[in-house]
């Protein structure tokens, strides 16, 4: 385990001054100069990707297979922006009885991205890599336990020649960054955890008037209608609840089904979690690796517990795995209530809770129940019926026939308790900009 030092007062506010006197700069650089630098940045990515895969793996106990995947989805979202953002960015005229009457997107200035530790690049890139082509700066607060990354990222902007205070890292508990937020030179905020990290840090920032973008928490319901592709569907979502040892916030967490395929949906589902192999990230056999920490498998174990102790079935798993690293066994629930902590809270790990209902509509009216809005998925034969339902469901992402899963090219980001704000697409370079309005008569 690698140790690192906070950095002092002095040091935090060198890289704020850095951040905020580069953000005058960068904002009068050419989008297409911007763009040059993002798609240089991809490059670095490509050429680093196995040591940047064995980092997350050892800091965090990524998969190698899943780790080489974010780091090549990094590269994407760089070159999807250096692409898309001139037009992104561009002036919008607008027809009106002035001469010249436009809408033009400039800048807010430095934005401090505080970010977890499930992806520790994805996250970081898929907020910085739109604001910076927009003409912003960033500073980034990653967790504590993934520093090494943060580090590594700030490397590959000095790789690419980007100017000092393009990108800056704080590497400091969280404890210090109310100070941060509220310092006049930081103008926004965007941060990825849980709800209560969101609560507190939109608290700080609105007493501040900063504009903030939130990426929350969830409880994505993984709808199973009687016509879907069982084999396809059972694929989808061991894939969907177990990639990144459950630990997302958009994996399937709640499997919904209806009862004319519940039986041989759970069937199907026991048999393939049982058949997970757990073991080391760099194991090309491993399906499962270990959990980030030991703190959060205590705190799943006992959300497990407690749905146990209140009548709950465990078909699989459902155990600690004793040794070293913080392994958890690959765990099915059933009959969960709403007297139970799962019911209510996220599973953030590799355990699914599986629901049967009598019919669609009730399917509906479960997926909903929840604090919860980030994803959710719908499983049916019938595409029409599918987006139907999908259109009910109070999320910010809605998938048929697929996980969710987020795209440089779609707008990221939930309702409720999941947030607010919306994150990668149009709509996510547009988050941190001033829209101005230029009349000339």
């Amino acid at each position: 385990m690698c140790r690192y030092p906070a950095l002092s007062d002095q040091e935090v506010e060198q890289r704020v001054a850095q951040g905020h006197e580069q953000a005058v700069h960068w904002s009068e650089v050419a989008v297409e100069r911007r763009c040059e630098l993002l798609a240089s940045l991809a490059e670095a990515l490509t050429s680093q990707r196995d040591g940047l895969a064995e980092l997350m793996g050892r800091e965090m106990g990524k998969l190698r297979r899943e780790a080489l995947a974010e780091v090549d989805k990094c590269a994407w979202v760089c070159r999807y922006y250096a692409e898309q953002a001139p037009v992104m960015l561009a002036d919008q005229l607008v027809d009106t009885e002035a001469s010249r009457s436009l809408v033009i997107h400039q800048p807010l200035g430095l934005l401090l991205a505080v970010m977890p530790w499930n992806f520790p690049l994805w996250q970081v890139f898929r907020a910085a890599v739109p604001a910076i082509a927009a003409g912003n700066t960033v500073l980034l607060k990653h967790a504590s336990s993934v520093t090494g990354c943060a580090l590594a990222i700030a490397d590959l902007f000095a790789a690419v020649d980007a100017p000092t205070g393009l990108f800056g890292v704080l590497a400091v508990p969280a404890s210090r960054i109310a100070d941060v937020i509220a310092d006049r030179r930081v103008r926004s905020v965007t941060l990825t955890g849980s709800d209560a990290a969101g609560r507190a840090v939109a608290a700080t920032a609105g007493r501040a008037l900063k504009k903030t973008v939130l990426e929350l928490g969830g409880s994505d319901p993984f709808i199973v209608l009687e016509d879907a592709d069982l084999d396809r569907t059972l694929e989808k979502a061991v894939q969907s609840r177990f990639m990144n040892c459950g630990q997302s916030c958009i994996a399937a967490k709640r499997f919904i089904v209806v009862e004319a395929v519940a039986s041989r949906f759970l069937s199907g589902l026991v048999n393939r979690v049982s058949a997970l192999r757990v073991g080391p990230p760099d194991d090309p056999a491993s399906d499962i690796g270990p959990m980030a920490r030991a703190d959060l498998r205590s705190e799943l174990h006992g959300q497990v517990r407690d749905a146990l102790d209140k009548g709950a079935e465990c078909l699989a798993g459902g155990q600690v795995i004793e040794g070293p690293g913080c392994y958890y066994q690959p765990t099915v629930l059933t009959g969960i209530t709403p007297a139970m902590r799962a019911y209510r809270e996220e599973l953030f790990g590799p355990v699914a809770t599986v629901y049967r209902v009598p019919d669609e509509a009730t399917a509906l009216e479960l997926a909903n129940d929840s604090d919860f809005g980030l994803g959710g998925s719908v499983w049916t034969a019938d595409r029409q019926r599918g987006e139907a339902l999908a259109r009910r469901l109070a999320c910010g992402c809605a998938f048929v026939n697929e996980l969710v899963k987020s795209d440089p090219r779609l707008p990221f980001g939930g309702v409720k308790d999941s947030g607010y704000g919306r994150e990668l697409s149009v709509l996510g370079i547009h988050e941190f900009v001033n829209h101005k309005t230029v009349w000339i008569d």
